[in-house]
Order: C-alpha cells, then structure tokens, then sequence
C-alpha cells in the first residue's frame, strides 16, 4: 500500500503530510476514504445520492465500518455532513445521514444527526474548482449541540473531492467545543 497523508489519507510521495494539507492546514484531525470514487463505486454512489436508491446505504456503510475497525482512532459520536434544507427539501433524504445511521448500528457509536446545521445554501460542489469550493462552504455549518463539548467526533460523508466541505464542518464542530474531528467518506477523488 502506498504511503498517505497523515492527515488526509491522499496518496504522497512518501511525505508524512501531503503538500496541500501543509499549506492549508485543515481543521480536522484526520480524515480517510478507503475507495477512489471511480469505476462502479461511483455508479453506486450516484444511484445513492441522485437516484433515491436509499437501499445502498448499508452495503456502502459496510464498507465505512470494515475501514473504521482498522483505522486506528477514538470516536464519541458519529456526525453526518448535513444539506441545507433546501437540497433536503429537493433530494427528499440526507445521504450522508443515511451512512452515518447505518455505521452507528454497525460499529455501536452514538449518532447526533442534528448537532450540526447547514445555516447557509450553498450551490453544489460538483465542477467547481478547488478555491471555488473553499470559498462556496466557509461559514455555511453550525454547531447546534453544546453537547459536544470535548468529545471527539467522527463526520461522516460520502465523497471527499478536495476536503473543502469536511473542513469547513470541522471549522464549526471545534467552535462548538469539539476535542477533535475526524473524517471518514465512502471514497476520495484522484
């Protein structure tokens, strides 16, 4: 298995820390996916998200929670990447929510699904560039449960692209108290 980044899980050339996340050092503590989103997992996920076909949800958190049992951290609550209502109002389910269900069950952790809040819509991440989705999600999430004071979470997505939308979640889940964020998708683009 190729080296990763420490704090992203992307491949490196053999580097502790990728050069992206020495530049922009995020704010969560770690984050993994253990699949590329290629191929027929990104059929899948499509299906998933755009296609109702809420039904992958367990067969895709299985692959969450056989990766979480390796990977070596301390969870106290699992945390799914909230919509804005919005896009739960078109999509008619939170897909990320729906995973993070579904590891909990699995992997015996408790889920706060509403502790955190999508306060602002945002235009879908999808073909923006890397600074464009920096930029679309800062300040779009809010922590709602003082609860979470110095525990440590696990968000949960299906895709990380370029990370911008787990960071910003970290952003606002360290201002509501957390001890540490980590962050654990179905897959990671190339």
């Amino acid at each position: 298995m190729p080296p990763i980044c420490r704090v992203c899980g992307r491949h490196t050339a053999g580097v502790e820390v990728c050069d992206t996340c020495w530049r922009t050092r995020p704010s969560y503590d770690g984050a993994r996916a253990p699949y590329f989103f290629e191929g027929a997992l990104r059929k899948a996920i499509h299906r998933f998200k755009y296609n109702r076909a809420q039904h992958l949800a367990r067969p895709l958190a299985a692959l969450l929670d056989e990766y979480l049992t390796s990977w070596n951290i301390s969870a106290d609550v699992l945390v799914p990447v909230p919509l804005h209502s919005q896009r739960l109002a078109e999509r008619g389910y939170n897909q990320a929510e729906l995973l993070a269900r579904e590891v909990a069950q699995m992997a015996k952790l408790p889920l706060e699904a509403d502790c955190l809040q999508r306060v602002r819509h945002t235009e879908s991440q999808m073909g923006l560039p890397a600074a464009g989705r920096l930029d679309n999600v800062r300040g779009a999430f809010a922590c709602a449960n003082p609860d979470l004071r110095a525990r440590s979470i696990l968000l949960i997505d299906d895709v990380s692209t370029t990370g911008a939308t787990l960071d910003a979640c970290a952003v606002a889940l360290k201002k509501g108290g957390a001890a540490s964020v980590w962050a654990l998708c179905v897959a990671i683009a190339k």
